[in-house]
């Protein structure tokens, strides 16, 4: 078994790595401004990538479900491995929650989703302020777990790379490999 990652679960990490990290601080800085075109503008741009990023999370879900990542070294310690596969799926679960959070909390609040401005997105429940107010505090709170655990990920990968001296983080560099 290749100890790589296939280009497309390289493909489908780095690029919504890219759009998980261009959207944390979006979402900060957006949710500071005072009511304005531009605000309502980048609130557009914030969903239309939720949506995006919940897409590729299916799409990223499938493809792992039918190609199985490389297996972890067999000398990291049984904790290390139990600790990398939960850390993973609890990724896994927030790149879905944290768009459907979003999603349910722009249709709880009256405000539906249309995706690039072209594809009206259903609203998921009917408007509700509180259940609105309540969904804007899971969203946020979801957000943080997020940062929590990429910090853990990326530290993770760096002490690997950089204290224990393996290929646990060349195994999701995008390179050519044969095992490409």
């Amino acid at each position: 078994m290749s100890q790589h990652y296939t280009r497309t679960a390289k493909a489908l990490h780095w690029l919504m790595a890219v759009l998980i990290l261009g959207m944390l601080p979006l979402g900060f800085y957006m949710s500071g401004l005072k009511l304005s075109p531009q605000k309502l503008q980048l609130y557009s741009w914030h969903k239309w990538a939720g949506v995006t990023i919940f897409l590729l999370a299916l799409v990223r879900l499938a493809w792992r479900a039918t190609h199985r990542p490389p297996p972890l070294p067999a000398s990291l310690p049984r904790s290390q491995q139990i600790a990398a596969a939960a850390g993973h799926w609890l990724l896994y679960i927030l790149i879905i929650a944290i768009p459907l959070s979003g999603w349910l909390m722009s249709s709880a609040k009256g405000f539906q989703t249309v995706w690039f401005g072209v594809l009206p997105i259903p609203d998921l429940v009917g408007k509700n302020k509180e259940l609105g107010s309540l969904l804007t505090d899971v969203h946020v709170a979801l957000n943080f777990l997020l940062i929590a655990v990429l910090l853990g990920h990326v530290g993770a990968a760096l002490k690997h790379h950089f204290y224990d001296r393996d290929d646990i983080l060349l195994r999701m560099l995008p390179r050519k490999t044969r095992e490409n």
